[in-house]
């Protein structure tokens, strides 16, 4: 299974949550949080999308 790293200097700009292709984030508090990780297809869209850096995939 994938781990998914979001670093607190996210800024909240749903990016993730809109480039995810599977919804595996959601915005709580301002915040991206990972709510689907198991759907993860691995393809690093939000890691290279995500303006502030604040996503890692780890495999």
């Amino acid at each position: 299974m994938v781990k998914i790293v979001v670093d607190p200097k996210c800024s909240g700009c749903e990016t993730c949550v809109n480039t995810c292709p599977v919804c595996v984030y959601d915005l709580k508090d301002g915040k991206a949080v990972v709510v689907n990780a198991g759907e993860c297809l691995i393809c690093r869209a939000c890691e290279a999308q995500c303006p502030e850096g604040a996503i890692q995939i780890i495999e």
